[in-house]
């Protein structure tokens, strides 16, 4: 290597060496020099057609392969990309956006540039960036880059959120001494306080050992935080009664014994909540307390029986124990967990076997209608281990919450932003994340497969020709059912701006430039309408092997939906017309958030 490397080329290579090997985005002027280092540096330029699909496949990538890089011009593709980043930052996604801004000379004299205000005020971009990220670096000063570069990047893997980066056309090519790339980014983190550590697992042990009816929630943050496995290995060895949330569906391994699916509140079974109320000790792993991950805050728990496991501490029955690396704690609790003092369990209610109930499904009618209460049980069957499966919000996020995973399956779903059409763009970039991860034998074989609604379809289909472009394969069950139907049940059953635009959506990969006969990408097209037809088209061999670009349009009826979709969007309801959360665990929430605004 030279004795020097441009700063285009230093971030890039640090990128590289954080495991990215793909840059999201789209080109513009005030980017395109820079652009010239990417392959260069050993990576990948995708080439998304507009910002805020590139911005989702930038999300999708990071959870797959835990950070991303997105690019884009200052102005109008960075405010495309913004919801995309509202999203990873919600959901926290580590989302590097790099955004190529004008040069420091015409910012200083406050020139009227094109995807301006015309006013001259160049911050105001960086300033609202600054309220969707957590960490910010305006590279102006040549000197400075690197350190402010490396800390950012940092910042952005030990938070798990995105982080905004401004590289001024004119430092583009600013020369960086390449001695600065031998050290490595400091990922390290100081080590716990051996007396708050210790006496935080003290505590947990033996209120673990005293419970007589203990049960375990897992979250969808815990692998933000880099602690899927503590999780799983803390269901598997202490044998307690284990549910998910919707977002932290796929955590842990769901064949076990003691796991019994999605804990649901008041949409549940009716005899999960008042048994879940009456525990006396439940652990909440990574949690998000969001309204639809929560059941309208019905799954929410009694402060004073929760053990609930955060990102930077963990606060014990009301007790807190804050500063904390989690992943060392738990990982310390799991080497001194003495198994035989673990409670043993009474019978408890039949909370539920998602295995058993799909096992003890009636062989439908081949010419019946396809229906949402069973599909989403029924398809599991299609699934196997290394899959990456992804569900869009509305019936699919719903109906997914259903689903029987076999083991190292990994679930994508929004559970608190809920951008419709979001999951489309993020499947391209997850897709190329699994892809470049089964290459370097990182990730077990598997498929990427997506379940989207024709409505959220439409919302971002031009992420199909990223697909495509990149030769992804990708499996996507298309769920036609004629418009919004989540929107439906909300309000407007028959109202027209719940309706959509009927697409002939099995024509979507030649209008998007797939190729024709193509043993090396195959296109597969299907329409399905009634039971027997799918049964038919999941036995079909190279739909089943997933290379390639692969549609099945699977056809319901409008007005049908999942039932717990019925039941959330009756809570929905309620709270748009102005209608109070009655739960204690709820309001509990709301004094305990006012307390620490």
């Amino acid at each position: 290597m030279a004795d020097e490397v441009t700063l285009a080329q230093y971030l890039f290579l640090r990128l590289h060496q954080l495991g990215v090997r793909s840059v999201h985005g789209v080109p513009g002027d005030y980017n395109l020099v820079a652009l010239d280092y990417v392959e260069p540096s050993g990576l990948h330029w995708v080439g998304n057609a507009n910002e805020l699909n590139a911005g989702y496949a930038a999300d999708g990538y990071a959870r797959i392969k835990g950070m991303s890089a997105l690019m884009t011009a200052f102005g109008v593709g960075e405010l495309s990309a913004l919801n995309a980043i509202g999203g990873a930052y919600a959901e926290k996604a580590p989302v590097v956006h790099i955004v190529g801004v004008p040069s420091t000379a015409s910012q200083d004299q406050g020139l009227f540039l094109h995807h301006s205000f015309g006013d001259g005020n160049f911050r105001l971009n960086a300033e609202i960036y600054a309220r969707f990220t957590c960490a910010q670096a305006n590279l102006r000063n040549v000197e400075t880059a690197p350190a402010l570069i490396d800390e950012t990047l940092r910042q952005c893997l030990l938070q798990s959120k995105p982080v905004y980066i401004e590289l001024p056309t004119d430092l583009v090519k600013a020369r960086i001494p390449t001695a600065k790339l031998e050290k490595a980014i400091d990922l390290s983190v100081p080590p716990n306080d051996t007396v708050i550590e210790n006496a935080a697992i003290e505590d947990i042990l033996r209120r673990l050992y005293a419970a007589k009816q203990p049960f375990i929630i897992v979250d969808g943050f815990a692998p933000r935080y880099g602690i899927s496995s503590e999780a799983d290995e803390l269901v598997r060895v202490t044998g307690f009664p284990t549910s998910t949330t919707p977002f932290g569906k796929g955590v842990i391994n769901e064949t076990y014994p003691n796991f019994h699916g999605i804990f649901a509140g008041a949409a549940g079974k009716e005899i999960y909540m008042p048994w879940v109320n009456s525990c006396d000790l439940i652990v909440r792993i990574a949690p998000l307390n969001a309204d639809t991950n929560t059941y309208g805050f019905t799954t929410l728990t009694n402060r004073n029986v929760t053990i609930e496991v955060d990102h930077n501490g963990v606060e014990v029955c009301g007790a807190l124990y804050r500063k904390l690396n989690i992943k060392t704690l738990l990982r310390k609790l799991l080497d001194r967990l003495d198994t035989s003092r673990l409670p043993q369990l009474s019978p408890y209610p039949d909370l539920g076997d998602p295995k058993r109930l799909l096992d003890q499904l009636a062989e439908p009618a081949r010419d019946a209608f396809i229906d949402q209460e069973t599909f989403w049980q029924r398809i599991s069957k299609f699934f196997r281990s290394g899959d990456i499966i992804m569900t869009e919000t509305g019936t699919s996020s719903s109906g997914g919450r259903d689903f029987v995973l076999p083991p190292q399956t990994t679930v994508i779903n929004s559970a608190l932003w809920l951008s419709i059409g979001y999951m489309l763009g993020a499947c391209s970039g997850a897709a190329l994340a699994q892809r470049e991860m089964i290459s370097a034998k990182s990730r077990p074989n598997g498929r990427t497969i997506l379940f989207e609604g024709d409505g959220s379809l439409q919302m971002s289909v031009q992420a199909i020709g990223d697909i495509i472009r990149n030769r992804l394969d990708v499996t996507i069950f298309v769920i036609n059912n004629d418009g919004y139907t989540i929107e439906r049940y909300i309000n407007g059953m028959h109202a027209g701006y719940n309706w959509v635009q009927p697409w002939r959506y099995l024509e979507s990969a030649r209008y998007f430039g797939a190729p024709e006969n193509d043993p090396e990408y195959p296109v597969f097209n299907k329409r399905v309408e009634n039971w027997g037809e799918l049964m038919d088209v999941m036995q079909d061999e190279q739909l089943k092997a997933g290379k390639g670009f692969n549609m099945v349009e699977v056809v319901m009826d409008k007005e049908d939906a999942p039932s717990s979709l019925k039941n959330l969007v009756r809570m929905a309801a309620k709270r748009n017309e102005g209608g109070s959360e009655t739960s204690p665990a709820h309001q509990e929430l709301e004094q305990r958030v006012m307390a620490t605004s």
